[in-house]
């Protein structure tokens, strides 16, 4: 059986044909991508008896990928999560975004990464199944500075890992924040329930307090004594009733956690997420100096996803990594700068197993 298969997925408005590549690993692990967005549409994972499922939420077609964005899997650029008022400055020049967040800016644009179709650059069996997805975005576009060309290889590095290598360059001093915006639900996205009996650690000693709309407050505060304390595991729905104001604010978790030791040379355990039901279990692995969690907050009934499924407020969760959000603005957070002649590397590993 081929390992990396490739077929049509649809075609956009204009012909340009979106495909799907499936990976294939061991005991049936497959991962699905679509050119659009560059996004995860399916991951099929073994449970503690070897039944398959698909753990991740997707739509059925590219009809339905079009007509509401939604970022499911998708690939977010330029920027990832939020920047207030939706500008920023850079050796003294300022940049207007579009605002499409409120007053802010959100997760590219009105049009970003994950609203482009993206080209097969390689694809391979050896060592292990692959493709890299390419795309060039213009200067300027979304009101971002310099022609950015970027690379994503997502691989079947292991048994059941998925691991996605992002790197990028630029002919202009830029920012940059790169990553994938999957929804996870281990007990099987098919077979319906939420994911507030999944078991969480968030391998953090502080996050980062935000306003209503989603941007940092300020420094990092301490997770001790508040609900978001995941150092050890904890039910995901365990403390959303809890009378915390930056629960309350956001209804339920949509923040940033910062991982110790900033951006790192390897990836090192950044959470790590369980399903009792099934044993499904994902750790995942980042050199990015953050990760988003998102509990499926809102999630609204208002898409139809793979399954005939209604996604609902809770039904699944994300888990982002990427630079902390607003940073363009914030110079006492890890840097988004890139400039001509260095590459941006973003490196994350999806490791899956059962217990």
């Amino acid at each position: 059986m081929p390992k990396v298969v490739r077929e049509i997925f649809g075609r956009l408005p204009d012909g340009t044909a979106i495909e799907t590549v499936r990976l294939r690993g061991d005991n049936g692990f497959e991962v699905r991508l679509i050119t659009y967005g560059a996004a995860l549409q399916s991951i099929f994972v073994p449970d503690r008896a070897g039944r398959l499922a698909d753990v991740v939420l997707g739509r059925v077609d590219l009809a339905g990928y079009l007509a509401v964005r939604s970022f499911l899997g998708a690939t977010i650029g330029r920027y990832a999560n939020r920047i207030a008022n939706a500008a920023f400055e850079l050796d003294g020049e300022r940049f207007q975004l579009p605002a499409n967040d409120g007053a802010n800016a959100l997760h590219g644009g009105l049009a970003g990464f994950d609203r482009k179709p993206w080209t097969i650059t390689a694809v391979g069996e050896t060592p292990a199944p692959f493709v890299t997805l390419s795309r060039v975005s213009s200067d300027g576009e979304e009101g971002y500075p310099g022609q950015l060309r970027t690379d994503i290889t997502y691989r079947i590095s292991g048994g059941a890992e998925l691991s996605l290598e992002f790197s990028a360059v630029t002919d202009r001093p830029t920012i940059v924040n790169l990553t994938n915006h999957s929804f996870f639900n281990l007990a099987g996205v098919e077979t319906g329930g939420n994911i507030l009996d999944h078991q969480l650690m968030i391998a953090a000693d502080t996050y980062l307090p935000v306003s209503a709309a989603g941007i940092p407050l300020g420094a990092a505060s301490k997770i001790e004594a508040t609900p978001f304390d995941f150092r050890e595991p904890h039910r995901v729905g365990a403390r959303l009733r809890d009378a915390d104001q930056q629960v309350h604010i956001r209804q339920g978790y949509d923040h940033n956690f910062c991982l110790p030791g900033g951006v790192t040379s390897a990836p090192r355990l950044a959470a790590r997420l369980e399903d009792p039901g099934s044993g499904r279990v994902l750790e995942l692995w980042t050199n990015q100096p953050g990760v988003q969690f998102y509990s499926g907050n809102f999630l609204d009934g208002t898409v139809t996803g793979k399954y005939d499924r209604v996604h609902r407020q809770y039904d699944a969760l994300c888990l982002e990594p990427q630079v902390y959000p607003d940073t363009p603005n914030r110079p006492d957070f890890p840097s988004a700068r890139l400039d001509p002649g260095q590459v941006y590397r973003h490196a994350s590993l999806y490791r899956f197993s059962a217990i």
